[in-house]
Formats: structure tokens, C-alpha cells, sequence
């Protein structure tokens, strides 16, 4: 079973070190999180599982990594200077600011209304002013002037950088369409609503990939287009269940109805989490049409084309984007992997089920105990891995202790040092170690010289 609430993880995650709270010393600050050891590891890992299914495994998708800052008027094209809005409500008596839209979506559980069933202030009650728009782009300078000359904005979303340099890939790489370009990075968004732990932050890492492909015969009746966006989705459908390993009972496809979509897209579907407080999205996968590089090449005069040698033709290239958000998916990671069953004495334990793949710790070096005599042993056996793996070294408290810290961190394998592998009274070791495995718990006996081969079949190397 997941995590049943979220306080749960939460509570986990800064335990182990998985997660905290940006400069907690200092009360912290809303919306944001600093990501610790463990958390780094799982990022890297995700990442890593979404580059290798969407651009190593793939012959039509090549990667970029655009600049975070750039010119602001890319953003002009992009319309997110005018169009990067939400509706901002404040409370007039305690002046706290919420976004309209996540009132009326329960964001905030069920909030008071006045007798024409107006929201109300969901803290105090208080009367909510009339709603206006505010954009969500964080503003910064670029140079020592703070001046509108020098403005520029921190990017909002990774697509744009792969827009402007559609032809700049096309070319160098000498690509046919359809072919797709790849990105992960951090974003920025001026979020008002809490942020349910690292649901929704100011700043977040996301995966996205815009795959370009001719346009259709028919614009009215894009057929072809709607089919090959069909196929991203069961696509990405399918690597969120077969490649992060996330319950299918507990997945969604949710189609945007017609009035959602943006005035370009010409369908979006959002693949869906059941988070402990409902349903939230985890991916969107958009069919953008040709509106971003129709309008970078409207606003900067540079054609954003295409030749088709078939027909001799310039023409403008039509987009489906699959974009997930990363530090979103290390949430849900988090919380499906999560389970409570009984030990091996049939008490509790926690296990963080991840795929070996994604865990952060793929093997645990575990000495039976601080004895002089197992050390030498064990950290020979730790630097042989160390290499291959990430691998913890840990001889402190009893073995039990440390099987379940392991188990909580969701390291797949431990490797146990004993007496019985160094020898005692007088006797010689069988130089032979346990592997213990997360999930069954079963224990197999395996000489060291054969202990890289046995984690293999286990475990795939970093």
C-alpha cells in the first residue's frame, strides 16, 4: 500500500534525508525545498530512467540544454508575458493572497461562503476581493542597472529554449521529421497556493521533450496528428508503470475537456496520480500544433521551417510535448513505494519498495558488528563495490537496526560481513558474505569472489 497521508512522507523524507525544508534555521520559506542525500541520488536516478527511455533508447529524439536566462523577448513570443496569468484573491481582513482557481479546486478543503456562494476566506472568513490577474513569471536584472532595459524573466517552463533552436538541432544533426528534442531542467513559477510539500514549488525541475512531425492535410481534421499524440500517451502511460513502477490502479489518463485546452493545442491529455488527497496531475502531454514556432518566427522575422525535399516546400512543423515535472515525480515515487509490513519477527517495518533501478542506495555494506576483526573484511568488500554501486557503509547499532534503516531507505540488497567469513577462534572464514534481499527478506550465501556477479542479477550498475 502507498503512504497513507502525506504527513507520513514528509515526516520520511527529512528523516532520511530524502527531503527538507529550504533554510529551516531560519523558519524556512514557502514553497521551497533543499533536496539532501538520498534525494539527490533519487533525482539523478529518475532523471537518468526518463534521458534513457526518451533519448538513449531512441533513434528519433536528440538532447539540449538551453540557457536558464535569455533574451526576454523570447518570452514575448512565447506569449507568456501576456498570457502567463492566474486570477489573485486577497482577504481583506488578514490580507493573505490565494489563487481563485485553487479555492474553487479544494486546495484549500472546504472553504466558507457568503450567502450568494462567494468563497470566503478559508483561514478567518474574511471577505475575498474581486479577482485579478498576476503573472507568474519571476522578474530579474541582467547587469548592474535595475532598469526595464535590463529586465529579463527566470523561465517558467523548458519548452522555449527548445523552440528557438529547432533549426539550430535540425541542421547540426541533419534530422528528418518526425524527431524530437529533449530537455531537463529547472523552472521557475511565482506560486501564491501551498505547495502540498513538493507538489507545487517555486522552482522545480521538469522533463520535457517537443517532437516534431509534419503537418496534417487537413489542419480542421488533423487525424494523422491526433493518432501519433494518442501514441505518446499510452507511451508515457507506460513508462511511468513499467519503468518508475508506479501501481496502475493508481494512474490516470484524463483528456481536457474542449474549454481547458489552450487556445493552440489541439488536444492535451494529463496522466494522473491518486495522491492521499485525490487526484493530481503527474505528466501532460500536449499536441501544441505549430503555434510556438509560428510565433518565434512572427516576432524575431526568422523563418522556423522545415524543407520537405518530397514536396520542395518549406512548411512549419506541428508538436506533441510530453512534459513531466521531476521533483513531482519523485513525490509520487515516494509515496507508492512506500509499505508497512511485518519484519522478520514479525514486527512493523517501513520499505520504500523502489525499482532497483531508481533506489538511492542499490547495496548496504552491513559488518555483523563493530568487532576489529570484521572491519578489515568489510570495507574491502565496500571498496570493491563502492565503484559499481552506490553503496553505504554502516556498523553501528545491531544488525536488526540497520537492516530495518536500510529496508526505510529502500536499498535493495544488504551484504553482510560475519564471523563466519573472517574465521574465529583459531578457525579459518569461509570468505563467503550474505546478501539480503529488501522485498522477500531471504538471505543467500555467496563467496566474495563471486559477489559482484550475484549483486548483477540483482541490481543494474549505476
Amino acid at each position: 500500500m502507498p503512504a497513507p497521508d502525506l504527513e507520513t512522507i514528509v515526516s520520511l523524507a527529512k528523516r532520511r534525508g530524502f527531503v527538507f525544508p529550504s533554510a529551516e534555521i531560519y523558519g524556512g520559506f514557502a514553497n521551497a525545498y533543499d533536496y539532501g542525500p538520498l534525494g539527490v541520488e533519487l533525482k539523478r536516478n529518475i532523471r537518468e530512467a526518463w534521458w534513457r527511455s526518451m533519448v538513449q533508447e531512441r533513434d528519433d529524439v536528440v538532447g539540449l540544454d538551453a540557457a536558464l536566462i535569455t533574451n526576454p523577448l523570447v518570452w514575448v513570443g512565447s506569449g507568456h508575458v501576456a498570457n502567463f496569468t492566474d486570477p489573485l484573491v486577497d482577504c481583506k481582513r488578514c490580507q493573505r493572497r490565494f489563487r481563485a482557481d485553487h479555492l474553487e479546486e479544494g486546495a484549500y478543503g472546504e472553504v466558507p461562503r457568503d450567502s450568494n456562494g462567494n468563497p470566503l476566506c478559508p483561514y478567518d472568513g474574511g471577505e475575498l476581493t474581486e479577482p485579478r490577474q498576476f503573472n507568474m513569471m519571476f522578474r530579474t536584472q541582467v547587469g548592474p542597472v535595475a532598469d526595464e532595459a535590463n529586465m529579463a524573466y527566470l523561465p517558467p517552463e523548458t519548452a522555449q529554449g527548445i523552440f528557438v533552436n529547432f533549426v539550430n538541432v535540425q541542421q547540426a544533426m541533419r534530422r528528418k521529421l518526425p524527431f524530437g528534442i529533449a530537455q531537463t531542467r529547472v523552472s521557475f513559477r511565482n506560486e501564491i497556493t501551498p505547495g502540498r510539500f513538493i507538489f507545487r514549488t517555486l522552482e522545480f525541475e521538469q522533463m520535457e521533450m517537443e517532437y516534431f512531425c509534419m503537418p496534417p492535410r487537413d489542419r480542421d481534421n488533423p487525424t494523422e496528428y491526433l493518432a501519433l499524440h494518442r501514441q505518446w500517451v499510452e507511451e508515457r502511460l507506460r513508462w511511468y508503470i513499467e519503468v518508475i513502477g508506479i501501481a496502475p490502479e493508481r494512474l490516470r489518463l484524463r483528456d481536457h475537456d474542449r474549454d481547458e485546452l489552450s487556445h493552440y493545442s489541439a488536444a492535451t491529455t494529463d496522466i494522473e496520480y491518486l495522491f492521499p488527497w485525490g487526484w493530481g496531475e503527474l505528466e501532460g502531454i500536449a499536441a501544441r500544433t505549430d503555434f510556438d514556432l509560428s510565433s518565434h518566427a512572427k516576432l524575431s522575422g526568422q523563418p522556423l521551417t522545415y524543407f520537405d525535399e518530397e514536396t520542395g516546400q518549406h512548411v512549419v512543423p506541428w508538436v506533441i510535448e510530453p512534459a513531466a515535472g521531476l521533483t513531482r515525480t519523485l513525490a509520487v515515487v515516494l509515496l507508492d513505494a512506500y509499505s508497512e509490513e511485518p519484519d522478520e519477527k514479525g514486527e512493523k517495518r517501513v520499505v520504500l519498495k523502489f525499482k532497483p533501478r531508481l533506489a538511492p542506495i542499490k547495496v548496504a555494506v552491513l559488518p555483523l558488528s563493530k568487532n576489529d576483526a570484521l572491519r578489515p573484511t568489510a570495507r574491502r568488500v565496500y571498496d570493491m563495490l563502492r565503484p559499481l554501486w552506490m553503496t553505504q557503509y554502516d556498523e553501528t547499532q545491531s544488525i536488526g537496526r540497520r537492516y530495518r534503516r536500510q529496508d526505510e531507505i529502500g536499498t535493495p540488497c544488504c551484504v553482510t560481513i560475519d564471523f563466519q567469513t573472517v574465521g574465529e577462534d583459531g578457525q579459518p572464514g569461509d570468505d563467503c558474505v550474505t546478501i539480503r534481499d529488501r522485498d522477500t527478506q531471504e538471505q543467500v550465501r555467496v563467496p566474495i569472489s563471486g559477489l559482484v556477479a550475484a549483486l548483477e542479477e540483482r541490481v543494474p550498475r549505476c
